[in-house]
């Protein structure tokens, strides 16, 4: 019998397969019932054991977008008939929407700061890159390695000396605040992995555009950019995974304007306590963005964590 180097045997694929399901089967599970959590109502979301086959319903929706007050039957009835099916859905709870909820502003709030930085981040970073890739930048290494000793620390470390500044420069609380913080948490990511993709382009194509009579930025832009688009895409996910998901600094430095959705989402109380449904209806849409985000750039994310990897 002989074996090739190259080819696993049917007993290796069928093996990995069983492992890449089971694997898969476990991870998303949680996902699964989060999801599912959503459509169930508060009741069956506590129940014990759990059910796993319920009556679905947008109960969790409706209270995760509306703000609800309860209501007597006098009210009830003094209010007419539901123009709508939320009202209706909030009637059969014994309440009336007052107004919507702030779920959608901390939902665009996170939109703005999350996507905001990590364009940010890819411009400096993709300009520090370029430079430290391509030019010859006195004390180089000590610079990389200072850029690199920033990510060391865990940013929490630094709150209180940030929450201080951010008070004297009146960044608390802005927009513009969140998106400085988070870009300069990931810059120092952003320029060690875009550094490894720009080494991996040949200095060649630059040169050769550059006796062709394109300008040194011109050169950057139509030939290097494309070339690194790949790694910019794959890391552009990275650092917007964090910026989307950060919690610790959202809470201190954030409570009104600027706050995003990942504080929020804890907080939502329904009329007889937590309303898990509609936490878990927050957190569902709140994986959206970058759901999409990462399926459209796939492909890039695939080649840019195998980039150099096999060279010819």
């Amino acid at each position: 019998m002989s074996f090739s180097v190259t080819e696993p045997s049917s007993r290796t694929k069928w093996f990995a397969g069983i492992l890449v399901i089971g694997y898969a089967l476990i991870t998303i599970a949680p996902l699964l019932w989060l999801i599912a959590t959503g459509f169930k109502s508060p009741a069956d979301s506590i129940a014990y054991p759990p059910k796993v086959l319920f009556q679905p319903t947008l109960e969790g929706y409706v209270n995760l977008f509306t703000d609800r007050t309860r209501a007597t039957a006098a009210m009830l009835e003094a209010a007419g008939e539901p123009q709508t099916w939320y009202d209706r859905i909030a009637r059969d709870q014994g309440t009336v929407i007052s107004g919507p909820s702030r779920y959608g502003e901390r939902f665009l709030n996170s939109i703005i700061i999350g996507f905001g930085s990590t364009a940010l981040c890819m411009v400096l970073g993709t300009a520090a890159a370029y430079a430290f890739s391509r030019f010859r930048v006195p004390l180089k290494d000590d610079l990389l390695f200072f850029i690199l000793s920033t990510r060391m620390m865990p940013p929490i470390a630094v709150a209180i000396p940030i929450f201080l500044m951010f008070r004297q420069l009146g960044l608390n609380d802005t927009h513009l605040g969140m998106i400085l913080l988070y870009t300069a948490v990931n810059l120092s990511l952003s320029v060690w992995l875009l550094k490894g993709f720009i080494d991996e382009i040949p200095i060649e194509y630059e040169e050769a555009a550059l006796i062709d009579g394109y300008t040194r930025f011109q050169a950057f832009w139509k030939v290097v950019l494309p070339q690194a688009a790949t790694g910019i895409a794959s890391t552009a996910i990275f650092c917007l995974i964090f910026a989307w998901n950060e919690y610790a600094f959202a809470v201190l430095l954030t409570s009104g304007t600027a706050q995003t959705a990942p504080p929020f989402i804890p907080t939502i109380i329904g009329v007889g306590g937590k309303d898990w449904p509609a936490v878990a209806a927050g957190a569902t849409i709140f994986l959206v963005p970058v759901m999409v985000f990462t399926i459209l750039l796939r492909k890039h994310l695939l080649r840019g964590i195998t980039f150099g990897a096999v060279r010819k």
